[in-house]
């Protein structure tokens, strides 16, 4: 695809009016792919799936799990959905954040400078005086707004599914405490930021991979392969030591803004960790574009 639109004329240093214009088109051509469609298609269908199957298990009148409770099956906030259907954005959050939403996000990231090389579009971009740095900052940035958009998808999927599905209303804290439904609604709006900034290391780290190769699909299955490897060794009890550095560790910390009061020390070291990931990933990334030779 042409993008003439992302060039500036003459030798002329790029304006921020230009940095804007190129930010918006890597949005457009991002968000208008028949891949990104599917992945956010996936991702609200993912609530949707798990209403039914909630709806479908309790039907009888018995709880999730099977007239046990349920309290401890299922991914977090499930045996409360038949209950209040805004738990069901909660739930989904939980049930994706672990492979799926971050799943898109390595798509997305792995591709975001391979795939511009593999279509022969990156010299293109690179003939306007923008400099590597803006580019790839402008890259970055589309990426973190998929991410967004991506937990949004199903934040907002949950929550319709939710309404349709069950009983709307004040609803009860991990702590046990009440809380009204406007008050709800703002701590899902939190929840889903939280794990929108939650994907900002998987982020990075795709796109330093992105850098290494000329190979869209190579630098996808690389990233979508170390998400795989750093979640199956973050389970693994042996290597306890290394868990809080894992950029996955901290991820289901989103559950403690359901608290009173919120708990913020394990958010705080989730934020933490992905700012490290995103400064280390991000300045191997810059050191390895600034000075690849772009051949494609």
């Amino acid at each position: 695809m042409a993008r003439a639109d992302a060039m500036a004329p003459g030798g002329r240093a790029p304006r921020p009016l230009w940095s804007l214009g190129l930010f918006r088109s890597e949005l457009v051509i991002t968000f208008r792919r028949w891949r990104t469609l599917a992945l956010l298609g996936v991702l609200a269908a993912v609530p949707v799936l798990v209403g039914i199957a909630v709806r479908i298990e309790t039907g009888d009148g018995s709880s999730v799990g099977g007239g046990g409770g349920g309290g401890g099956e299922g991914p977090a906030f499930i045996a409360q959905v038949t209950n209040n259907g805004l738990f069901l954005v909660f739930t989904a959050l939980a049930a994706t954040l672990p492979f799926f939403l971050p799943m898109a996000v390595g798509v997305v990231a792995g591709d975001a400078l391979a795939g511009e090389a593999n279509a022969g579009t990156l010299r293109y971009l690179l003939v306007a005086p923008a400099g590597r740095t803006r580019l790839l900052l402008t890259k970055y940035a589309t990426i973190m707004a998929f991410c967004l958009a991506a937990t949004l998808v199903v934040a907002l999927s949950a929550l319709a599914v939710g309404a349709l599905l069950f009983p709307l209303g004040d609803l009860t804290t991990i702590s046990g405490t009440r809380i009204g439904f406007a008050e709800g609604l703002g701590r899902a709006l939190l929840i889903a930021l939280a794990v929108a900034a939650s994907l900002t290391g998987i982020a990075a780290l795709g796109l330093f991979v992105s850098t290494l190769t000329n190979s869209g699909i190579a630098a996808m299955a690389t990233t979508v392969g170390l998400l795989i490897t750093v979640q199956i060794l973050d389970q693994i009890p042996q290597l306890d030591a290394l868990h809080p550095y894992f950029f996955s560790h901290y991820w289901l910390s989103f559950a403690d803004l359901m608290r009173e009061p919120v708990y913020w020390d394990d958010l705080a070291r989730n934020l933490g960790l992905q700012g490290l990931y995103a400064a280390v990933f991000g300045s191997a990334a810059w050191a390895r574009f600034t000075a690849k030779d772009i051949t494609a």
